[in-house]
């Protein structure tokens, strides 16, 4: 059994280190999965890595942690929820990169409108810039799915076609997200 800290003992109790262990493992086979897909479709691009790995990483995720949890459907993936904490993947790099340097994308859309309403509060103030906030009209008509209460979790990982190196499971920096690396 792996060694769950003291953020996910509190948060999922006596499953902590069973989780610790099955995540990176559906990280792994995720990332495994996508590049055999690349490898597959002999294209040039990486298109067929990525939008495999997008796609399996729910999925094995979903089978992973199938008996801990109950299944949802968002936006066609099914996502886990593990004592009121949905399971949300988060590929943040293409490289070896600390997972304190995650950043979305953009900041609307399915992910940012589910980490606004259910993950943690801002570590730090926002800059108001008088824009206002979201309507609920607004935001993603899936997380409606979703009770108010459940709270998001985000396993953030850096990940390459070329990593050949499992993910590990590392201390969360923020004691909200958990991070895994698979780059090398």
């Amino acid at each position: 059994m792996g060694s769950a800290s003291q953020w996910a003992r509190e948060t999922f109790g006596d499953i902590a280190s069973e989780l610790s262990d099955i995540i990176p493992a559906c990280l792994v086979r995720a990332h495994d999965r996508a590049r055999t897909g690349q490898k597959g479709v002999h294209t040039q691009t990486l298109e067929a890595y990525g939008h495999g790995l997008y796609a399996v990483q729910y999925e094995e995720l979903a089978a992973g942690i199938s008996g801990l949890g109950e299944p949802v459907r968002l936006q066609g993936r099914t996502m886990m929820l593990v004592r009121g904490q949905l399971i949300y993947p988060l590929r943040y790099a293409k490289k070896d990169v600390p997972v304190t340097a995650a950043r979305l994308r953009r900041a609307t859309g399915f992910r940012a409108d589910l980490i606004r309403r259910h993950g943690p509060q801002p570590m730090q103030q926002a800059l108001d810039l008088d824009f206002g906030e979201l309507e609920d009209s607004e935001v993603h008509p899936d997380l409606e799915l979703l009770p108010k209460d459940v709270q998001l979790v985000l396993v953030a990982y850096a990940c390459s076609r070329t990593a050949r190196t499992p993910p590990t499971a590392a201390a969360p920096p923020a004691a909200r997200p958990c991070g895994s690396r698979c780059a090398g």
